[in-house]
């Protein structure tokens, strides 16, 4: 046995390692879903990663990497990037996220990024008013990431992002601050990569604001005694956070190429989940693009992905548009996914 391949079983019995050693730690279960704090920052963003459904974090890169696995940062060819991302999310909602990337010479690379999820309109009801009050609330779901991440040898890199959260239904709001961690490397066999990352760790959350505020007279006060301004608090939310550990093979390279990905993924607050993808590149320009996710929760709605890129020069900046959708299985229609990334 070489040692190269030496080095690849090594770093696949650390991977299935460490996913053991998640399962137990942050196992979750379809009873936890919808009582964690921030689900709207896990929701995907980027169309070629999504075609993919996200099982390319061993090989993903530069700007793109950003959401997936921070360590991807630290391979990006180019000075600057930038990328514009927008879906067209179910029940009408709106999702929109834009990353940055910069070179700081021998110091790494860093990266800005900013995820919007916008509900919509809704009409305000209340008990006395169920019909509506003639108000209309613009709920919105903010998350800013600030990330970085350096090549540490020719073949290991490793990359992390802060994140700040922001969630805001008219003067109800949360606030809270997580992390992600990541590395990926390089086994020197036949292209072979291998990538972990730990996602959405932090503090727990909970509401506050105006909102909570009442005006009463308390149970034990004179009852003509003047209102008291009472504020009512929250029960506090566990971020969901997850662990993935993931491998993507060239099987073929050059001119044209295809690539086979795969992800198995700890969740805290839902089942574990394994995503397959393959991407085939013709002339190194235009992409087709399949992914798919298996989980054993019944009431998952996504499972098939799929997508296609195109990379067009215009002088000494390269710009890729791709496309992406998720299939979804009840009730609403895809969830359609745009991005244009410019390279310079």
């Amino acid at each position: 046995m070489n040692d190269r391949l030496r080095k690849v079983l090594a770093a696949l019995a650390a991977l299935a390692a460490l996913a053991l050693l998640a399962g137990p730690a942050w196992a979750g279960s379809e009873d936890r879903l919808g009582t964690g704090g921030n689900s709207a920052g896990r929701i995907l963003v980027g169309a070629k990663s999504v075609g993919l459904a996200f099982s390319n974090l061993a090989s993903t890169q530069g700007v793109e990497a950003m959401f997936g696995n921070p360590a991807g940062l630290a391979l990006g060819d180019v000075g600057t990037e930038v990328m514009f991302s927008h879906a067209n999310y179910i029940a009408d909602m709106d999702l929109n996220y834009i990353a940055i990337a910069q070179k700081v010479g021998a110091l790494g690379r860093v990266g800005f990024t900013a995820k919007v999820l916008s509900i919509g309109d809704i009409i305000r009801t209340t008990e006395t008013a169920p019909d509506g009050t003639g108000d209309i609330l613009h709920p919105t779901f903010t998350t800013l990431g600030l990330s970085y991440a350096k090549a540490i040898t020719d073949r290991v890199n490793f990359g992390g992002t802060v994140h700040l959260i922001s969630e805001k239904v008219m003067s109800t709001g949360a606030n809270n601050v997580s992390f992600d961690f990541g590395f990926q490397y390089d086994t020197g066999v036949r292209g072979i990569r291998l990538g972990a990352a730990m996602q959405n760790f932090g503090g727990q959350q909970h509401f506050n604001g105006e909102d909570f505020d009442q005006n009463l007279v308390l149970p034990q006060d004179d009852p003509q005694s003047a209102n008291r301004t009472v504020s009512l608090t929250t029960s506090e939310a566990e971020l969901p956070s997850l662990f993935s550990g993931s491998a993507s093979w060239p099987v073929m390279q050059g001119v044209n190429a295809l690539t086979f990905h795969g992800v198995y993924q700890s969740n805290s607050f839902n089942t574990d989940e394994f995503r397959f993808g393959g991407e085939y590149t013709y002339r190194k320009q235009f992409s087709l693009r399949l992914g798919y996710k298996a989980t054993s929760n019944s009431d998952e709605i996504f499972g098939l992905m799929y997508g296609l890129g195109v990379q067009v020069p215009i002088g000494a900046t390269k710009m890729d548009l791709d496309y992406a959708g998720q299939h979804v299985s009840d009730f609403f229609n895809d969830v359609q996914h745009l991005s244009l990334t410019f390279r310079f």
